[in-house]
C-alpha cells in the first residue's frame, strides 16, 4: 500500500514498498484505499522455472477495478500509481493486487488470460502523470455541480451522483442513475463544450451509487458495498421473512433505498434450519382441539400454538413433538395435549398505557445524595440526661439496670475536670448592689465610663383587677 498517507507515517521506499507495514504491499487492513484485498499468496515462491502471473489489477476511482497486462514485465508492488491504456489516451490507478491472486480472479470473473481485449500496462507513474491526475481529480466536484445545473435546466429526469476524470485530462465519466429512459444527446454536446473534454455517460443503479458515494449503515459501521462487496445480488422480502423479521420497509432499508444486502448473509443457515420444521399450515388434532400456529423459534427448535377459546396463551412444542402429533393424526388418533410433560406457558401481556412517555421522572433513576461528610456532623447526639451541678450526669436508679447504675456511679467518683470552674454558693446579689466594673486595660482612659445606677422600680404583680392583690396597689 505504498501511499503517502499511510497510518504508519514512515511512507514508502525508494522501491515503492510502504515501510511500515513490512508484507511488500501487499496487506489489506483498509487503512489507505477502498476495497482491499489480502494477497495470501504474496510470501509463497513459484516453482522453478515458472514465471510469474503476467496480469495485474488496477483499481480506480471509488470501486471500478480493472485487469490490465504486464508487457513489459515491470516490478509491480501492490499500492504503486501506474499509468495504463485507456481509450484515447491514458489513465492513471492504483494497483490492487499482483501475482498468482490476479489468476483466480481472472478465472472467477470467467475471463480468458490469453485475451486480447485485455489492456497495457505503461509504466510506473511519473511525477508529471501524478502532478497531471491531481489537476483532474480537483476538477471533478465543480464538474459535477455544473452538470446537474445543466440538467436541470434542459428538464431532465436524471441524477448526476459522480464525475470521474482521466488521468490524462482528455476524458471524463458522468455516471448517473434515472428511473426512465432518458435522451441526454443535447446533454452530452453541451458538456463537451463547456469542458472541453471528451464526454462519456453511465448509467448505474441505486446499489452502485451508495457503493460509489459511501456512508454509514444502521449497524454503525461503514456500507459493505463501498467497502468489500463488489457483487449485488437480488434481495427480496422472502429473505426477512424466513428469519422471522417484521416487514418494516424502514428497517429493512438500506442508505440506497433497496433492501439490505446483508439480508442474504445468514439466509442460507436459516433455510437449512427451516428443513426439519414442519409446515406452519400443518394442522394438529388433539381432544381438545384444533390449535392453529403462532410463532416459530428455530434458534430453540420450538412452535408456539394457540386455542381459539384461549388465544393469548402461547403454548411452546418442541419440533420432535409436533412431528408425533403429526404421525398419530395420520392413523387417526388424537393426543390428550400438544405437550407431555409440562411445559412453560407464555402469556401475551397486554400493553400498559397508564405511565408513557412524558409521565416518568428523568431521574428516578439518579442516586439520591448522602449526608455530608462531616464526621461532627453526622453523629447523632445521644440524650443526655439529668447532671448535676458540677455538670456531671446524675444516674437515675428508677430507669436504669444494676449495670448501668454501676457506670454512673464509676463516672461519678473520678476526678472532676480541673480546667471546670467549680461552682460558687454565694447568694444572688442585685444589679445596682453590684460595683462598677474597672476599666479594662486596653482602652483608654477617656473612654472609660460608669455605670448607670437604675431606679428601683416595685415589682410587678400578675393580679388582675377583681383580685385581692388590687387593694394593695390602691
Amino acid at each position: 500500500m505504498g501511499c503517502g498517507g499511510c497510518s504508519t507515517g514512515r511512507g514508502c521506499s525508494t522501491s515503492g514498498t510502504p515501510g511500515g507495514c513490512k508484507n511488500n504491499g501487499s496487506c489489506g487492513t483498509g487503512g489507505c484505499n477502498k476495497l482491499n484485498v489480502f494477497d495470501w499468496l504474496a510470501n509463497m515462491e513459484l516453482p522453478g522455472g515458472q514465471a510469474p502471473f503476467d496480469i495485474i489489477e488496477v483499481r480506480f476511482k471509488n470501486s471500478r477495478k480493472e485487469f490490465f497486462r504486464n508487457v513489459n514485465n515491470l516490478p509491480i508492488v501492490t499500492g504503486e500509481a501506474v499509468a495504463v491504456e485507456a481509450s484515447p489516451g491514458h489513465d492513471m490507478g492504483t494497483v490492487s493486487m499482483s501475482g498468482e491472486l490476479v489468476r483466480l480472479q481472472v478465472k472467477k470473473k470467467g475471463m480468458d488470460p490469453a485475451s486480447p481485449e485485455i489492456r497495457k500496462l505503461y509504466r510506473k507513474a511519473r511525477q508529471s502523470d501524478i502532478d497531471k491526475w491531481k489537476e483532474a481529480q480537483q476538477l471533478e466536484s465543480n464538474t459535477m455541480y455544473k452538470a446537474r445545473t445543466i440538467a436541470v435546466r434542459l428538464g431532465l429526469k436524471m441524477k448526476i451522483s459522480d464525475v470521474e476524470y482521466q488521468g490524462d485530462k482528455t476524458k471524463a465519466i458522468f455516471y448517473y442513475t434515472a428511473e426512465e429512459r432518458v435522451d441526454f444527446r443535447e446533454l452530452i454536446k453541451i458538456l463537451a463544450d463547456e469542458f472541453k473534454v471528451r464526454i462519456e455517460m453511465k448509467q448505474i443503479g441505486a446499489r452502485q451509487e451508495a457503493s460509489r458515494l459511501g456512508g454509514i449503515g444502521s449497524c454503525g459501521r461503514e456500507l459493505c458495498c463501498s467497502t468489500w462487496l463488489t457483487d449485488f445480488r437480488s434481495v427480496t422480502t422472502g429473505a426477512a421473512r424466513y428469519q422471522q423479521l417484521s416487514l418494516n420497509p424502514l428497517k429493512l432499508a438500506g442508505q440506497c433505498g433497496k433492501l439490505k444486502c446483508c439480508l442474504n448473509y445468514e439466509l442460507d443457515s436459516y433455510l437449512d434450519a427451516l428443513k426439519e420444521f414442519p409446515e406452519t399450515d400443518t394442522k394438529l388434532e388433539t381432544l381438545r382441539g384444533i390449535p392453529f400456529h403462532q410463532k416459530t423459534d428455530i434458534f430453540r427448535r420450538v412452535i408456539f400454538y394457540s386455542y381459539k377459546d384461549e388465544p393469548d396463551v402461547f403454548i411452546p412444542v418442541p419440533v420432535t413433538r409436533v412431528k408425533e402429533i403429526i404421525a398419530m393424526n395420520k392413523e387417526g388418533k388424537k393426543p390428550d395435549t400438544l405437550v407431555i410433560h409440562k411445559e412453560p406457558v407464555f402469556t401475551v401481556k397486554e400493553p400498559d398505557f397508564e405511565n408513557v412517555v412524558g409521565q416518568d421522572s428523568l431521574t428516578r433513576f439518579d442516586k439520591k445524595k448522602g449526608p455530608r461528610n462531616n464526621n461532627n456532623r453526622n453523629k447523632k447526639r445521644k440524650p443526655q440526661g439529668p447532671r448535676d451541678a458540677g455538670g456531671t450526669a446524675m444516674a437515675n436508679p428508677e430507669q436504669k439496670t444494676g449495670s448501668e447504675t454501676n457506670q454512673v456511679n464509676q463516672r461519678q467518683a473520678r476526678p472532676q475536670n480541673q480546667n471546670r470552674r467549680p461552682p460558687q454558693n454565694k447568694p444572688a446579689q442585685n444589679k445596682t448592689d453590684q460595683p462598677p466594673r474597672p476599666p479594662q486595660q486596653n482602652r483608654p482612659p477617656q473612654q472609660n465610663r460608669q455605670p448607670q445606677q437604675r431606679r428601683n422600680r416595685p415589682p410587678r404583680t400578675n393580679d388582675k383587677p377583681g383580685n385581692p392583690g388590687d387593694a394593695g396597689k390602691a
